[in-house]
């Protein structure tokens, strides 16, 4: 069960980037679609508001996978005493 965990904490890490990637591709195509001056702030802003929600997430993501790969949650805890 701890190799799934690792493997699986490198393919966290790995999707976080390619995630924001992503994103950004997105952001500049749909930006560059908007012909109108209004229209294309109005999907400026909005690009820019879900890109600086994504960032927060996948910076977790990849911290997420990086403890996973190496083994923080290999045993986690079972009762309130082992905390």
């Amino acid at each position: 069960m701890s190799g799934l965990k690792k493997i699986l904490g490198l393919l966290w890490i790995a999707l976080g980037p390619v995630i924001i990637i992503f994103l950004f591709m997105q952001a500049a195509d749909k930006i560059g679609a908007a012909t109108d001056g209004i229209a294309r702030t109005n999907t400026t802003l909005q690009w820019a508001i879900i890109i600086l929600i994504f960032i927060p997430i996948c910076t977790g993501l990849v911290i997420f996978g990086y403890y996973a790969w190496k083994g923080e949650y290999d045993h986690l805890p079972e009762s309130s005493k082992e905390l």
